[in-house]
């Protein structure tokens, strides 16, 4: 459970998703006993869960369900699954109930030493954010918002593309869980089909030929709900989750969250002694925009063409009506047609 789930200085909405997060219905009668508070906190509460995000039914004389949440976050039974090389370099591991944004209040504190990381997750952010400051859009219980924060010991050549050695990593993690199919989508996006599940937030502090402090910030989709996935639709970003994705039934959030953090863990220390170059392949064979009619939104312009992969530093190959071009930054979209 989020830290302290069970106590009574943890949020009240956090202790009635605990409760609910078996997926049965609980009558409101028996949410105020287990709870010690009155029927009518357990009902504010339950509106404020609907009002993040979550979909809660209520019936009479059968009290209240809470649909597609499974085992809440806890960082004990993260850290117990986290391979034995991973849990060694994971200094703090913490799981909270809300909090504006998981990267930001990492990116607030010292950078941990060199070859260490600090992980916090959530269940909720307030102001959970994507690549240039877009709202992450995630329910208690239907995502799963992590950041880990490492310190290099120094600035790797390929720093640029570490956002590419995290998708690698995460198609790793999904791997080993048994999803399959998965694409990525540069510079930092995981899709299935033409939906987006995760995606990749880099905030980077680096100091010239001394270490570099990055903070990754992970959102992955794991049930998001129909209603929630309409609503992401309507910006104009299709997005899908684990369980259509093909998530094996009965693997919980933790051993997600474990997953990916050591697959993390295992790539920024290969990368910080290698470089891109053992990620390449596995990216390549998994760039879901090679071939494809792209647009480019770039800082000097739009740029438009045939996508040709990545180079070795991690830079999009476009190739144009004036040649090949490469991209560091900026967004792509496929175009039709």
């Amino acid at each position: 459970m989020p830290r302290g789930a069970g106590s009574e200085d943890t949020p009240l909405v956090a202790r009635v998703f605990a409760q609910l997060s078996d997926g049965r219905f609980h009558s409101g009668e028996e949410l105020a006993s287990s709870l010690g508070v009155s029927r009518s906190a357990v009902w504010k509460a339950a509106s404020q869960l609907r009002e993040q995000g979550a979909v809660l039914h209520a019936v009479r004389n059968r009290g209240y369900r809470l649909v597609g949440a499974g085992e809440p976050l806890e960082a004990s039974r993260i850290r117990e699954r986290l391979p034995r090389e991973a849990r060694a370099c994971v200094r703090r591991l913490e799981a909270v109930w809300s909090i504006g944004s998981t990267n930001t209040a990492l990116a607030e504190r010292a950078g941990p030493p060199a070859g260490s990381s600090e992980v916090l997750l959530a269940e909720y952010q307030t102001a959970g954010r994507g690549r240039r400051g877009r709202a992450w859009l995630a329910p208690p219980g239907g995502a799963i918002c992590l950041s880990l924060s490492w310190t290099f010991r120094e600035v790797p050549p390929d720093l640029g593309a570490l956002g590419l050695v995290v998708g690698v990593c995460m198609l790793r993690a999904l791997r080993e869980l048994e999803v399959s199919g998965a694409l990525l989508k540069w510079p930092n996006d995981l899709l299935v089909g033409d939906g987006k599940l995760a995606g990749v937030l880099i905030d980077l502090r680096a100091e010239s030929g001394g270490p570099a402090s990055v903070v990754i910030g992970i959102g992955l989709n794991v049930a998001l709900g129909a209603q929630l996935l309409e609503r992401v639709a309507e910006t104009g970003i299709p997005a899908t989750d684990l369980l259509r994705a093909g998530l094996p039934q009965g693997v919980s959030r933790n051993e997600v969250a474990a997953g990916l953090i050591g697959a993390c863990v295992r790539g920024l220390v290969a990368f910080e002694e290698q470089g891109l170059q053992p990620f390449l392949e596995e990216w390549r064979q998994a760039d879901a925009l090679r071939g494809r009619a792209v647009s480019v939104n770039a800082p000097d312009g739009t740029a438009r063409g045939v996508a040709r992969g990545i180079d070795l530093r991690g830079a999009l190959l476009v190739e144009t009506r004036d040649g090949v071009r490469r991209f560091v930054s900026g967004d792509v979209s496929v175009r039709a047609g």
